[in-house]
């Protein structure tokens, strides 16, 4: 029995050092990595591993853990998607022959349906590797980078994993790579872009080399431009001006998502957002992008500006074209001017004070519902030995994306308590009384006290109104933007009784779905040593050109 009680307690032990192998980024000496004797250090994230000596010669954030591990989850849903509309499509019927001569090809499949890669901007190569060792049915990657230091480390990593048939590393500029791959024959089926800063220098290029219907996958970091503490420095990277929002996370997401669409319509292509997050101090997209003259000419009508108070915060969105479709006809014509948050001296219909212009902005939905449910099921069917290192996150995450709204922007649940003075009601009860007055509501991935709503700011005013009414004692400025609001007369039956929608669906799963701050110098590290700036990395002169010559 003794004997037994200590095979089972050693079974144990064993077992739970090869999960945390798997599931934790671990880190372990090894020596003569080079033949000298000297201490190289070995990071193990997943089933990859990546080796480096000198912490400034190598850039590893384990807070993007999360954002590699979505990846990787996106990528398996989107080869298994592929696969699936590969097998549909054998299944169907021949249709007539097309002549050739009025075939347009807009890519070159692989036999076996496999997909090839791009890690565009990979330093040490670990979403490569990871990619090719946990991700079904993929053919070749390519890992570039411009850095020489980083191109070594990627093919010793690549050694050290062993999956020299698949990873190729590359030493060049990204748009360079890119541009090389513009052709139909050489395009990528995935191409991941995740740069130290932001990511418009590459998006241009990225949209040409990505294969139809294929994947690009985008990350940014940039987000005090994004969020309008710069608009100026926002116009000259996204075409967008930012205004200064509590919704500001979401309107960064928005603002890359009608960049890349826009860079993708000037080649007649679209793109088709399948999951877009703002997570910790970057923004992460995931598009197809599609190729279709007449579908990019749609492109605008996706787009809106948006009107905000400086006052109440109230905000509006407002088209930028429209379209006008008669029978078989359709054409588009520009937005007819008018404005319900605007009044006739150009202010706040509701606290008088001046308004805000933005945009524009992405306003079609962002995520694609379908897409999400099915990364959720994929995760909850994964059994716990295979489970990646952020696996309750991810599950909090998408199960908050998937309860979202397809209403753009948010308020938070205190932040209309702050402009008429009054005490902040629970969130039950504000989710309440809108689900009562027949309005859609939800919460945000983006912010833990955000609330999604098509309820007009007109409805929400009365809510407070409603508030101030129920309060014992109120004082406020009659002048302040909030004293506007309180001097008109409620005319709209508020109810607060709990409605049984009004609670978040997985709040009793006790699912992760912010993450706390992870401490001291928490966020984006410093570049590598031999970094090149994104910006002059084309006009860098190549040494080894110079040698030859």
């Amino acid at each position: 029995l003794q004997a037994h009680t200590t095979a089972l307690a050693l079974r144990r032990v064993l077992t739970g050092f090869v999960t945390y192998q798997l599931r934790q980024v671990s880190r372990m000496a090894v020596e003569g990595a080079a033949g000298d004797g000297e201490e190289w250090s070995v990071i193990q994230e997943g089933m990859a591993k990546i080796s480096f000596k000198g912490e400034k010669s190598f850039f590893y954030n384990e807070i993007q853990e999360f954002n590699r591990d979505l990846t990787v989850t996106v990528l398996r849903q989107f080869v298994d998607d592929r696969m699936t509309e590969r097998e549909e499509k054998a299944e169907q019927p021949p249709a007539e022959a097309e002549p050739a001569a009025k075939k347009q090809k807009f890519q070159i499949e692989e036999k076996d349906g496999s997909i090839r890669i791009l890690d565009a901007l990979s330093a040490s190569g670990l979403r490569a590797l990871r990619f090719s060792q946990e991700v079904p049915h993929v053919s070749s990657i390519v890992a570039n980078d411009f850095s020489d230091t980083a191109v070594e480390a990627i093919k010793r990593n690549v050694t050290l994993n062993g999956v020299d048939d698949k990873v190729t590393a590359v030493y060049g500029d990204a748009v360079s790579t890119m541009m090389a791959h513009r052709a139909i024959d050489k395009r990528f089926h995935a191409v991941d872009l995740d740069p130290y800063g932001s990511a418009s220098p590459f998006l241009d290029s990225a949209v040409q080399c990505v294969a139809d219907r294929g994947l690009l996958m985008v990350t940014c970091t940039d987000m005090a431009t994004l969020c309008g503490n710069t608009p100026e420095a926002c116009y000259n990277k996204y075409d967008s001006i930012p205004i200064r929002t509590k919704a500001c996370h979401e309107m960064a997401l928005r603002i890359l998502l009608r960049s890349m669409d826009a860079h993708a319509n000037r080649y007649a292509r679209y793109i088709e957002p399948l999951l877009a997050v703002s997570i910790d101090f970057y923004i992460r997209v995931f598009v197809r992008v599609h190729t279709g003259a007449r579908q990019a000419k749609d492109s605008a009508t996706k787009c809106c500006r948006v009107l905000q108070c400086t006052g109440c915060q109230s905000f509006e969105t407002v088209p930028i074209l429209r379209k006008i479709t008669e029978g078989a006809s359709t054409k588009f014509a520009a937005p007819v001017v008018g404005s319900k948050l605007a009044g006739a001296d150009g202010k706040c219909v509701h606290c008088s004070h001046t308004l805000h212009e933005g945009g524009p902005y992405y306003s079609a939905p962002i995520h694609n519902k379908k897409f999400v449910a099915s990364l959720i099921k994929r995760l909850e069917s994964t059994a716990e030995a295979e489970r990646l290192g952020t696996h309750k996150r991810l599950l909090g995450v998408l199960q908050c994306v998937n309860e979202e709204i397809e209403a753009p922007f948010y308020f938070l649940h205190d932040q209309l308590s702050l402009v008429v003075k009054c005490t902040v009601p629970k969130m039950v009860s504000v989710r309440s009384a809108i689900l009562h007055a027949g309005y859609e509501v939800s919460g945000s991935h983006c912010h833990p006290r955000a609330v999604k709503t098509n309820a007009p700011p007109a409805f929400l005013w009365e809510l407070c109104r409603k508030l101030v009414e129920e309060s014992a004692t109120h004082k406020i400025d009659p002048t302040s933007a909030g004293g506007v609001i309180l001097s008109k007369k409620r005319e709209t039956e508020i109810n607060f009784t709990a409605h049984p929608k009004a609670h978040q669906l997985q709040k009793s799963e006790q699912i992760v779905r912010f993450q706390c701050n992870k401490g001291k110098n928490w966020g984006p590290k410093a570049k590598a040593k031999g970094s090149v700036n994104s910006v002059k990395a084309g006009f860098q002169v190549d040494a080894d050109a110079i040698k030859k010559d």
